[in-house]
């Protein structure tokens, strides 16, 4: 312990490297605790809400900041002690809200809160002005087509068979109306979504084609479309081809040329992939911002568990007969592996891990699951697994897919309750362009890995939040909640897609797709070759890392399995040592590292300008511009029996 580095965990400087973080930001941020004093904030949230900063301070009341918005008139006219402690009152609560507030000077600001469970309440502002100013420049665009193309179907009207070749060739469902609800026209969209006759419109019922729940929600508008008022709204409808579309309907009332309402004219657009896209853009939100608040943290928490986890190691095996080992020390290093687990948990729903990806056989992957898996399930519960007859290939972390495979599987059980069929099945999809660019994929083939039960199913409501981090349905002290979580951050982070699809009292199916990975024979059989398993050769090794104490620990690893060891606490020191000592065998680098040299640029270094032939990374968290396919990565925190093995993978 003689190289610790006297300030490398000291509390003030973490705290200040955090808050530097966070002030880069663009997002404002704020922490209160549970007495509604401030922890912490940053920069962007004094200047979005104008405060000055001599408000925010440790321990600052929340208290004082509403009554200075509230005194300067930021909440509009009343008594600013009123309003004061209305706002106090219902912060309080700690209750999640979502809200957009307009300043005096037009500021649109978003505000969303969550609570931190036993450490208070955190609250993200954003800035959507440009965001709300340009959506109502579309609305107005919008607004303007619908409103020529009513005009102009009006100029048409003596001419049906002009209508009905330019309304035939727009995307959308345009129809007429009468006063008395009879349809006069429909356009081809109708034949197309719903297989009615153009030709005999005043034949169409809505109540039949759309169904009496749909049409219940729909005839209020129509109502009001009828009586003179344009009205647009959303729904869902089922297309004769067995589609679950979204659709958005303007319902524009007909004069004529008196003051009563002769009909209304109908535009309807597909608004399916708008939907998706919104979804898939509120999901990924949540992520980046998780990713913030964790991704930052992730780095320090991983060298500390390094720290304790090598330390308690070397403890045990200097004790080995001690019952001190058994009864103190074995509960602390599993406790800390338990930790490991959660930031790892952490960094997989925020996809900021760090994966081990190379060409996968997915049929083989999922028998040898269905294999490891069968013993765990109960005699009542069958596990049916269907891997396809020829090899498909996709580009993955074996480890990842293979823990997402069993997470997915223990869920489908507890769900079954223990009784009824599990299936696992391996298939073949193309997926065309639409198709995947509702999933946030390349169009092209896909490998698709479903996991379905005959269990309880899911609401819709369940369905909505299922991937949601800490979001779970079962009894409190059963699981974190992180499980799908980290399968969805996993399969996004491999460019891949999940869905879920389900029904109460019938069951679910989860879907994993993956891009298929074009592979010949020959690089499969290397890709299936076993890892070696032959000692690391003795060599001189050159340890990159600037946090002494992980530093300690990687060094004791090392010379335990037979290296001579340099050191260096950054890039620069490391480059000079590449270029003055000769022979050196291995380089195993940090990845993120103060200096403004970075793990990958020591690594190219080592390998292009110093002929290292194994050079090697480890991170307790890469950002994503720091993250690199052609080189590995071991995550923090590891063993030395973990060392061992990931280096005898390292090429020479």
């Amino acid at each position: 312990m003689s190289n610790m580095h006297p300030t490398m965990l000291d509390p003030a400087r973490r705290h200040d490297a955090l808050q530097s973080a966070l002030d880069l930001i663009d997002q404002g941020f704020t922490l209160i605790d549970g007495d509604l004093r401030m922890v912490a904030w940053n920069q962007a949230f004094l200047r979005l809400l104008g405060f000055p900063s001599h408000l925010a301070f440790i321990g600052a009341p929340f208290e004082t900041f509403i009554r200075f918005n509230a005194e300067r008139g930021d909440y509009g006219p009343g008594d600013p002690a009123v309003q004061t402690q209305t706002r106090v009152d219902a912060a309080r609560s700690f209750e999640a809200h979502d809200f957009e507030r307009i300043r005096p000077d037009g500021t649109v600001l978003r505000v969303r809160g969550f609570p931190v469970p036993a450490h208070g309440f955190v609250t993200l502002y954003s800035d959507i002005t440009e965001q709300r100013a340009a959506e109502q420049k579309i609305l107005g665009y919008a607004a303007a087509l619908e409103h020529r193309v009513a005009e102009r179907t009006t100029e048409l009207r003596r001419s049906e068979a002009q209508m009905r070749l330019i309304t035939d060739s727009i995307p959308a469902l345009i129809a007429y109306v009468d006063a008395g609800r009879t349809y006069r026209y429909i356009n081809k969209g109708y034949q197309l979504w719903f297989g009615l006759d153009p030709a005999t419109p005043e034949k169409v019922s809505a109540k039949e084609f759309l169904g009496p729940e749909t049409y219940a929600g729909i005839r209020p508008h129509v109502m009001r479309a009828l009586a003179g008022e344009a009205v647009t709204f959303e729904y869902q409808v089922n297309t004769v081809g067995g589609q679950r579309l979204h659709a958005r309907t303007t319902l524009i009332p007909d004069f004529g040329d008196g003051s009563t309402p002769l009909g209304c004219y109908e535009l309807t657009f597909d608004i399916t992939e708008q939907k998706q896209a919104q979804a898939m853009l509120v999901q990924a939100q949540k992520m980046e911002a998780l990713g913030q608040l964790t991704g930052g943290l992730a780095h320090d928490f991983n060298n500390i568990l390094t720290v304790i986890l090598g330390n308690l190691k070397a403890l045990a095996e200097l004790r080995p007969a001690d019952d001190t080992v058994s009864e103190h020390i074995v509960p602390a290093m599993e406790a800390a592996n338990r930790g490991a687990d959660l930031i790892k948990g952490l960094m997989s729903f925020s996809r900021k891990q760090a994966l081990e990806s190379h060409a996968v056989e997915v049929g083989a992957l999922v028998q040898s699951v269905g294999r490891l898996v069968r013993r765990s399930l109960p005699e009542s519960l069958r596990l049916d697994v269907q891997a396809g007859n020829s090899p498909v290939w996709a580009w993955t972390d074996p480890g990842q897919l293979q823990n997402s495979l069993l997470n997915l599987i223990l869920n489908a059980r507890d769900a079954s309750q223990g009784h009824g069929v599990v299936s696992l099945r391996v298939a073949v999809e193309q997926l065309e362009d639409m198709a995947a660019r509702s999933l946030g994929m390349e169009a092209g083939p896909c490998v698709c890995i479903d996991v379905q039960d005959s269990g309880c199913g899911m609401s819709p409501q369940t369905m909505a939040r299922a991937f949601e981090p800490f979001f779970t349905t079962k009894q409190p002290g059963i699981g974190t909640g992180l499980g799908l979580a980290m399968v969805y951050g996993f399969v996004k982070q491999t460019r891949g897609a999940i869905s879920i699809s389900s029904e109460v009292g019938v069951g679910t199916c989860v879907r994993v797709r993956l891009p298929v990975h074009e592979i010949n024979h020959d690089a499969a059989a290397v890709a299936q070759l076993p890892a070696p398993t032959a000692t690391v050769h003795q060599g001189l090794a050159l340890l990159v890392e600037d946090d002494a104490d992980v530093r300690t620990v990687v060094r004791r690893a090392l010379l335990a399995l037979g290296y001579s060891v340099l050191e260096a606490e950054t890039g620069t020191e490391a480059m000079t040592i590449l270029d003055q000592t000769p022979h050196i065998e291995l380089v195993l680098t940090d990845v993120v590292m103060p200096g403004g040299v970075d793990g990958h640029a020591v690594a190219r270094h080592a390998l292009h300008h110093c002929g290292v032939e194994r050079v090697a990374l480890m991170s307790g968290y890469a950002p994503e511009h720091l993250r690199s396919s052609d080189l590995p990565i071991l995550s923090k925190p590891f063993s030395q029996e973990q060392l061992a093995r990931w280096l005898a993978t390292v090429a020479r």
